[in-house]
């Protein structure tokens, strides 16, 4: 990239922080249909949710992407499970913002600084910290954070990178009980939330239980986050 490029990336990449933290919740969605991605979105949105992270896991994924990247330029839409360069590059053509992925591959990072995709890596070592940090990444996905300790294993195995400013957006395990637990961190700026909006429950096309789980869910951002 050259100088400006990587100046209006990083730019973009404060920008999608700050909505990220503001929201405090991303929706982890698996759609199957791409016909649902805008009245889901919508639901969302109205129960306070405006971070959607549209896993790249069934066929539908993009168009759905694109979709409530043209309706609802509000949503702040980003691709999740990217796992190779070929995945970014579709990601970033149909509207994603920012993109993550379960683990971290440096190939995949560097390529997404490359077009200017936002990413955040998966991490659960302190070896994936560091080599996050190294790859230029400060934001990361904490992954799968209940199963290998929740807060208690993130706090203490971020305690020697604190200084250097890095965030965390756990997921896995978390739901409308614990949730809570992580926002109070000031290492979190937001977990990810795939209760929120199931596959069976988008499938059902049941959007007043999305919505109203979405309101539970920025509920507890807005009493933690005042």
């Amino acid at each position: 990239m050259s100088v400006i490029q990587t100046f209006l990336s990083n730019m973009l990449t404060l920008e999608i922080s700050e909505k990220i933290r503001d929201c405090g919740v991303i929706a982890v969605i698996a759609i199957d249909d791409a016909k649902d991605a805008l009245p889901m979105a919508s639901a969302l949105q109205k129960g306070g949710i405006s971070v959607i992270e549209l896993t790249l896991r069934t066929p539908a994924a993009i168009d759905s992407i694109q979709i409530i990247s043209e309706e609802l330029p509000a949503i702040t839409i980003g691709a999740g499970t990217v796992l190779t360069c070929d995945q970014a590059n579709q990601a970033l053509s149909a509207g994603a913002q920012f993109a993550v992925a379960p683990g971290l591959n440096p190939k995949v990072v560097r390529h997404c600084q490359s077009i200017g995709l936002p990413f955040a890596p998966g991490v659960m070592t302190p070896s994936d910290i560091e080599l996050s940090i190294e790859l230029g990444c400060k934001t990361m996905k904490l992954f799968p954070a209940e199963s290998i300790g929740g807060i208690n294993t993130l706090n203490t195995m971020s305690a020697p990178y604190r200084h250097l400013g890095i965030k965390f957006i756990p997921l896995g395990g978390l739901n409308q009980n614990n949730m809570g637990t992580y926002l109070q961190s000031p290492l979190v700026e937001a977990i990810g939330g795939s209760w929120i909006a199931k596959q069976e429950t988008i499938s059902a096309k049941d959007w007043n239980a999305i919505e109203a789980s979405a309101l539970a869910a920025s509920s507890v951002v807005k009493k933690l986050r005042k």
